[in-house]
């Protein structure tokens, strides 16, 4: 059996609700026949009297309300000219802004005229501005909701034939984040001595953290050095040419703050992380199941290929089994999403930080990603622009370092020098300039291992000096920083496991006797 439709507010209700239905509730005399949109005409009118007596009311509800949140046609059309004229420097009240409404309209028995006048004489006072103000808006985005749930019932029950249900959910699920990203009056000014002591803080915590370090450990204690962590609402972006390992020193950078996780428990109750933190992990390259091959590769030290080749020995399937077992508790999501959104990718995000928290975000990588408006999606470059820009959006929102990982360009193929530089960042210079951390992954190993000259020749000698110097080694260089210094750090780099680690500098080496 059919549901019965459910009856919706305003023009589009529903239609053909049965006969027994609509004789019950024309019956019915306490029952409305309809339910109006949710709307609050007396708190428009305050809060137009208010601004048209003392215009300074207005500055304190111009950041966040639009003439559109106004539930009455004249009410919007009054708070538009009265915008337009406080902007331009002028003075807004009944007098000056009644030559800009229409003369012959009518508001019940009185002309606009009257009607301007007297929401002058029953104004509020500017103090309770923006309460007024917040109602408003809250009611104007309850509206918006209801269309929302209206527009997905309708296409759902006469769907195009070319609209597939998960179409369907994407959309809903974009216009709801739009309406999320637009219904916030929460912005604005802060005071520098509200910043200054986040500040201190900040600094309080580090220097009493162990490893000193004000952001999230990487792990790699010389990476931690040179950047104090991974900072909080921090777009770093992690870049190199295929085969230089950048996949891998995400994933072990990922796993490392997911083993080291330690929650705290806040005064509501609510977790936080002491060490380490959750990871949410979009591999738009991988499928799950092969990142997860490369981190069980990585911690029982057991080659991936043997892992895929099912060429394991007894001693190497029983680390297998117990890596497996002491990775299952560790706070890493994985969304193997291929072609993802900007728009579904931060609405995944908050649904993580909301459910099971979240402390570091990557993305692995950037131009496998889609914009989400229709203009971006006709230029790749203004397409990038969005997605790093949304990016970084969400890193403030969330206030989560994201590392982002991206694509270089060819051009370092043809250099003598193959380390890259800034200008190698590929399709758009927006990567560069929205990132506050710009990491290049560089292993000479790579390069010099294609170029073996013939042996017995004397350019084979020094290319095998060259070669026993940069094996095993990588660099990561630290192209752009905002918060501290440039420069390059050295990591070891074991190709078989796919794992970075920290590099044993001479002086923390042990003790030789000879």
């Amino acid at each position: 059996m059919m549901p019965e439709p459910v009856s919706r507010a305003g023009p589009t209700m529903a239609i053909g609700t049965g006969m027994a239905e609509a004789a019950r509730k024309f019956s019915s005399a306490e029952t409305p026949l309809y339910r109006e949109a949710p709307n609050n005409i007396e708190a428009e009118q305050a809060l137009l009297g208010a601004i048209l007596v003392n215009n300074d009311a207005f500055y304190r509800v111009s950041d966040f309300l639009k003439p559109t949140h106004f539930y009455e046609p004249l009410h919007r059309k009054i708070y538009e000219v009265v915008s337009d004229l406080i902007r331009m420097g002028k003075m807004a009240n009944p007098v000056t802004i009644k030559t800009f409404l229409p003369a012959d309209e009518k508001v019940g028995d009185m002309t606009v005229a009257q009607y301007l006048a007297r929401l002058a004489a029953e104004a509020v006072t500017v103090i309770n501005a923006s309460d007024y103000g917040r109602a408003i808006y809250d009611l104007a985005t309850r509206r918006a909701l209801i269309q929302v749930g209206e527009d997905m019932v309708n296409i759902a029950y006469d769907a195009p034939v070319d609209m597939s249900p998960s179409d369907q959910i994407q959309d809903a699920e974009r216009r709801l984040f739009e309406l999320a990203e637009s219904g916030r009056y929460d912005g604005g000014f802060e005071s520098f001595s509200d910043a200054l002591k986040t500040a201190i803080d900040m600094a309080s915590a580090a220097y009493m953290r162990d490893g000193h370090l004000s952001g999230i450990s990487t792990g790699l204690h010389d990476l931690d050095a040179r950047m104090g962590g991974l900072q909080p609402s921090d777009l770093i972006v992690l870049a190199g040419r295929p085969g230089m390992g950048k996949t891998s020193l995400a994933t072990n950078i990922a796993f490392n703050i997911a083993a080291a996780y330690e929650p705290e428990q806040q005064a509501d109750g609510s977790f936080k992380a002491k060490n380490g933190g959750v990871i949410g992990f979009f591999s738009l390259e991988m499928s799950a199941e092969q990142l997860a091959t490369r981190i069980i590769s990585e911690q029982a030290e057991v080659p991936s290929s043997k892992i895929r080749r099912g060429d394991l020995t007894e001693a190497d399937f029983e680390k297998l089994v117990s890596c497996t077992q002491t990775l299952q508790k560790i706070p890493l999501y994985i969304d193997s999403t291929g072609g993802i959104s900007i728009a579904q990718l931060a609405a995944r995000s908050r649904r993580l930080k909301r459910q099971r928290g979240l402390d570091v975000l990557v993305i692995d990588y950037i131009q496998l990603m889609q914009g989400s408006s229709a203009r971006a999606s006709q230029n790749r470059v203004q397409e990038i622009t969005e997605i790093t820009t949304g990016l970084k959006a969400l890193a403030k929102e969330l206030s989560v370092p994201i590392i982002a990982l991206s694509q270089l360009s060819r051009q370092v193929e043809s250099r003598d020098d193959k380390r890259p530089q800034l200008s190698d960042l590929r399709e758009s210079g927006s990567i560069e300039q929205d990132a506050d951390v710009v990491l290049f992954v560089y292993r000479d190993e790579y390069y010099l291992q294609n170029k073996q000259p013939e042996e017995g020749t004397p350019e084979y000698e020094e290319w095998r000096l060259k070669y026993e110097r940069a094996k095993g080694k990588a660099e990561v260089i630290i192209a752009k920083q905002r918060h501290g210094p440039t420069g390059t750090v050295e990591l070891a780099f074991e190709g078989q496991y796919t794992r970075f680690s920290d590099l044993a500098d001479e002086d923390r080496l042990p003790e030789r006797f000879e």
